[in-house]
């Protein structure tokens, strides 16, 4: 009986421990992810957490990686530089229409300023993407 209570007890432990993490937070870690690479000095990095990015003709590519630079060149003027980026405590939402999971994001300015964004996040084949 021990033995049976034992086992039950470690299929129930190993169950609540091996619990998958909820898709907003999935979401957000995946987008966390991409920013990071994007502050790194990535901009191809980032640019392919984009949904549908590697089908897109080569010039197109190019200049969306163009203007992802030029957007890191924007907020060092603006603001002096994006310092860091993490999960924002606001919950992301799913939008079970559309199929797309909102994941927000804080990034923080070296001017000492915040700015909250909201990324859409969807998911394919087990891959959190950007939309």
């Amino acid at each position: 009986m021990r033995k049976l209570v034992s086992i039950l007890l470690t299929a129930v432990l190993a169950v609540a421990c091996s619990e998958a993490l909820p898709p907003e937070q999935q979401a957000a870690e995946a987008a966390l992810s991409y920013y990071n690479r994007l502050l790194e000095g990535y901009p191809d990095g980032f640019m392919a957490g984009r949904d549908g990015f590697d089908s897109l003709a080569p010039d197109y590519r190019q200049q969306l990686v163009n203007a992802t630079e030029q957007y890191l060149a924007d907020m060092k003027e603006q603001h002096g530089g994006v310092k860091g980026v993490s999960i924002s405590n606001n919950v992301g939402r799913s939008d079970a229409t559309l199929r797309v999971t909102y994941a927000f994001l804080l990034l923080s300015f070296c001017d000492s300023t915040q700015e909250e964004i909201c990324v859409p996040m969807v998911e394919r084949n087990g891959q959190w993407l950007m939309k």
